[in-house]
């Protein structure tokens, strides 16, 4: 098997750990811990994981003294807010929604580009950006009644699309740093400031858990979402950008919510309606609009 061929096979497994993650945390935070207790444990884990594999790392260039700055921006985008709005609105809303508005984030990174970096925005892809946005504010707009759980829907598709922009704003300020220093000392500063950050937003939660009641099941979710989901799709993630083009990568963004929504069905965590589909179908055909390659003419 060619490295290729390697890379292609750890994207999809990423995407089918990120599909199923949206209704194994959602187990979990449904009976036995709240959100932002369950994003301490995450972070803290993650934390501790990604140091203790950065004592493997020999010569590594260290981080300059001016990059802290940027790097604790990036974990305020890119761990504290996002996961805190994400786990926070995935225990209101359903597996499956939550999956398809996640889709949004090229959409973002594209507005967010044009603003932060004054990108232009091509007039071709403005369309992509409109029904993208349509598509979710429709399925946000969809939960304006309370589900059978007596949960927001509402509220809980608006939180994971702020956690998507918050993750796309993290994606557009990463950029420039990312390639200055080894991943592993890179995410090994991302997450220990990020852990600072969610600190005490989630340690009253964290400290209601009830640890000596939590049946098997419960810790076996909680260690998928932190060894697989966390720590497992990211190194998969570092090594296909390293052998893929960026535009192959971004293309198994696709996959996620379809994985999510077979998984959701097959154990009977969410459902399907005309809604959802029509809102899917809108996002979908935003991101392919705005992720599609401009033909070049030949000379």
């Amino acid at each position: 098997m060619n490295t290729r061929t390697l890379a292609i096979v750890a994207l999809f497994l990423a995407a089918i750990i990120y599909g199923v993650t949206f209704t194994i945390a959602k187990d979990v935070m449904s009976f036995y811990i709240k959100p932002f207790g369950f994003i301490l444990v995450r972070v803290g884990c993650a934390t501790i994981i990604f140091w203790l594999l950065g004592l493997l790392v020999k010569n590594a260039k260290k981080i300059e003294t001016h990059d802290y700055k940027r790097i604790l921006l990036c974990a305020f985008f890119g761990v504290a807010f996002n996961m805190l709005n994400f786990f926070k609105g995935l225990s209101y809303t359903t597996p499956i929604s939550a999956s398809v508005i996640m889709v949004m984030s090229p959409i973002l990174v594209l507005i967010f580009s044009s603003i932060i970096i004054k990108n232009r925005i091509p007039k071709k892809r403005i369309l992509g950006v409109f029904a993208g946005l349509i598509g979710a504010i429709i399925l946000i707009m969809y939960g304006n009644q309370q589900n059978s759980e007596g949960n927001n829907l509402t509220l809980g598709n608006f939180l994971v699309f702020v956690n998507a922009a918050s993750y796309a704003m993290y994606l557009v300020l990463v950029k420039g740093i990312i390639h200055k220093y080894h991943p592993i000392v890179f995410v090994k500063w991302l997450y220990l400031f990020g852990f600072i950050l969610v600190l005490p937003f989630s340690y009253a939660e964290f400290s209601e858990v009830l640890w000596t009641s939590l049946p098997v099941n419960i810790f076996l979710k909680i260690g998928f979402v932190v060894l697989f989901t966390t720590c497992i799709t990211y190194l998969f993630n570092l090594y296909a950008l390293s052998k893929l083009k960026p535009t192959t990568v971004s293309v198994f963004i696709y996959l996620q919510p379809v994985v999510a929504t077979i998984y959701a069905l097959i154990v009977g965590s969410d459902s399907l309606n005309t809604i959802k589909i029509m809102a899917t179908l809108l996002i979908f055909v935003g991101v392919f609009l705005v992720t599609r390659q401009p033909k070049v003419s030949p000379k």
